[in-house]
Order: C-alpha cells, then sequence, then structure tokens
C-alpha cells in the first residue's frame, strides 16, 4: 500500500467491510485481458465471506451480458453478482416519471432495460411528432455505441422545449485494449448540452444512488461496504459520496500523481487487486 497516497494508515476499515462493489474495466480486466490475480481476489472474498458485485457505469449492456462476459473470463458470477446503472437508472426512473413518455438515446440493449421495466419509452426509430404533440418527454441517455445524428438531433430537440435530462453515467470514456477509448455516456451528454443549454442528472457512479440501493437490497450498511476502482471521479468519489470505504488500483486510468493532487484522498491506494487479496489474507 502506498501510505503517502492513502487517508488510511492501518487496515482495519478495510478488514470490516462485508461487500466489495467492483468495477471491471481497468480494475478487474482491460478488454479481454484479465489481469494477474484478478480471478483469485474474487475466490479469496468467497473464501473470507465477503460478498461481492460487480459494479458498472457502462449502460450499453444489460445485467445478464456482464453475467456471461465475466463467466467466458474465467470470473465467479451470477446475476445476484452484477448491477449496472441502467438498472440503476431503471428503479430512477420509475421512481420519478414511471407515467411519463421516456425519450431514449442508448443502444437497444439500455432501451430494452428500461422497457421490461414497465416504463413508456420510445427512441428516434418510433417517433412521429403526430403521436406526442407538444408533450416533452423525459430524455434519458446512455453509453450508446449504436448512436445516429437522428438520436442527437431529436434529443435537442426535446431539451431547447424544457424536458428532463437524465443521464445513465458520467463517464467520458469508455477505456480499451492498447490505450485507445471510445467516447462515452459523458462525452454525448456534453454535445447534448452544448446544443441545448440542459445539464443532465447523472444517475450512475459517483451518484451514491447505486450503493444505497445495494446496501437496502443486502441488508449491508454503506459503511460496511468498500468501493474497488480504478478511476476517482466515478470509484472512489461513489464511495466517500455515500460513506464508505475505497480502494484505489493504479491498474486501470488514475496514476499517483492524479491522486496527490486530490484534497481527499482514496482510503488506500495499491498497485493491483493482486495487492488487495495479499492484505486481506495477511490482516483480515
Amino acid at each position: 500500500m502506498n501510505k503517502e497516497l492513502s487517508l488510511e494508515q492501518d487496515f482495519e476499515k478495510l478488514c470490516n467491510c462485508q461487500l466489495f462493489l467492483l468495477d471491471m474495466d481497468g480494475t478487474l480486466y482491460l478488454g479481454d485481458e484479465v489481469f494477474d490475480g484478478a480471478i483469485d481476489f474474487i475466490l479469496t472474498l468467497e473464501k473470507l465471506g465477503k460478498k461481492y458485485i460487480y459494479l458498472t457505469n457502462n449502460s450499453s449492456r444489460a445485467g445478464i451480458d456482464y453475467v456471461d462476459r465475466l463467466k467466458k473470463l474465467g470470473f465467479p458470477c451470477e446475476m445476484e453478482n452484477v448491477y449496472t446503472s441502467g438498472m440503476a437508472t431503471a428503479e430512477y426512473l420509475k421512481k420519478n416519471y414511471g407515467n411519463r413518455d421516456i425519450y431514449v438515446v442508448g443502444t437497444r440493449t439500455f432501451y430494452n432495460e428500461l422497457k421490461n421495466a414497465g416504463l413508456n419509452v420510445f427512441n428516434a426509430t418510433d417517433y412521429d411528432s403526430s403521436d406526442y404533440g407538444d408533450v416533452s418527454p423525459v430524455v434519458c441517455v446512455g453509453f450508446d455505441t449504436e448512436l445516429v445524428y437522428r438520436d442527437l438531433d431529436l434529443a435537442v430537440h426535446f431539451l431547447r422545449k424544457g424536458s428532463e435530462f437524465i443521464a445513465a453515467n458520467p463517464d467520458w470514456v469508455c477505456p480499451m485494449p492498447a490505450g485507445e477509448v471510445l467516447p462515452d455516456c459523458g462525452s454525448i451528454c456534453a454535445l447534448l448540452t452544448a446544443s441545448s443549454g440542459s445539464e443532465p442528472t447523472y444517475i450512475g457512479k459517483p451518484n451514491r444512488n447505486m450503493v444505497d440501493i445495494i446496501s437496502t437490497m443486502t441488508n449491508i450498511d454503506n459503511a460496511k461496504i468498500c468501493c474497488v476502482g480504478d478511476r476517482l471521479y466515478t470509484d472512489i468519489a461513489v464511495a466517500q459520496n455515500a460513506g464508505s470505504a475505497s480502494v484505489c488500483v493504479l491498474s486501470g486510468e488514475c496514476n499517483e500523481a492524479e491522486i496527490a493532487d486530490m484534497d481527499k484522498k482514496p482510503d488506500y491506494v495499491l498497485d493491483n487487486v493482486a495487492e488487495l487479496t495479499d492484505i486481506l489474507f495477511s490482516h483480515c
């Protein structure tokens, strides 16, 4: 552990955690490359009786997609072990806009996830102005790898008329192998904000909403939950916002210089999840 960059100087807070919320890309793997020791880390949590949930801001895929992907990569995983920003967005929309029409900018998978949650959704392909008249729907945006210009055009049209603006996650980019990235939901929303003047309400990390929902589902207090990830503005920030423990690994996006500049540092800064395995075995 890098003690100079870590807020905590012992492992008591970490050992008291009963549930680990795990980022995936940049933390457990990158693309199809599984990091050394990542699968052993999950097996260690099971041996120690710790619960775990793979927590992702990626709203382009459904929960079952992650179950299949993780199993193919060799990780233990069932549906109860996965929670996505798409699931959290569906919960938020049901609670706040359950009877409203919702215009979706996102993948077909994201669209179906919202639809299957019982929401009144439509997209640019479905839209006919004669069906909606002057009604302003809620605009909901996800990480859309199937984006076309018509999707943006219609979103700006609604936002300029005063539609509420909800977004699944604030990530600017999605990391890819060989140092490449894909423009993520935050970048799409930045374009929409520049075109409409409307700012989105983000649902995924760092919004504490995801941790609060999981705390309620598992009956585990936020203070006994640990968020593990490689992004300061999502993975670490959500832990700090929710009053949970945080572990920042240096296997993905952030680096030591960025952490050194933080006003409030992560509880623990480690090279990778393999180091976290050693700590759990040795100190917990």
